[in-house]
């Protein structure tokens, strides 16, 4: 299958950007639908969150007890686990 590069409108900014024949054969590769529909400032700002700044939380960590921050808020009754506890319970299942 062939790709060529085509010019896409970002919903953001409205701005034209290209989304190349390499970006199409790896959509095309992980079985995505949809093509891009941002371009990759606004993309990269849609993650970083509003403002371009990542909200963290504060909070204690449900195995060892210290107190940590986290990239999201915390939902009641769902354990939060601090990096050091969530890398050892994540290793041994990743084996």
């Amino acid at each position: 299958m062939d790709f060529v590069d085509r010019t896409l409108k970002c919903v953001d900014c409205a701005g034209d950007f290209v989304f190349t024949a390499g970006e199409q054969l790896f959509f095309h590769d992980k079985q995505f639908k949809n093509d891009p529909k941002r371009c990759k400032n606004c993309k990269a700002k849609r993650v970083s969150g509003p403002g371009g700044v990542r909200s963290e939380t504060r909070t204690v960590c449900s195995e060892c007890g210290t107190e940590t921050t986290v990239p999201f808020k915390p939902t009641q009754g769902r354990p939060v686990l601090c990096r050091q506890c969530f890398q050892q319970k994540r290793t041994p299942q990743a084996s």
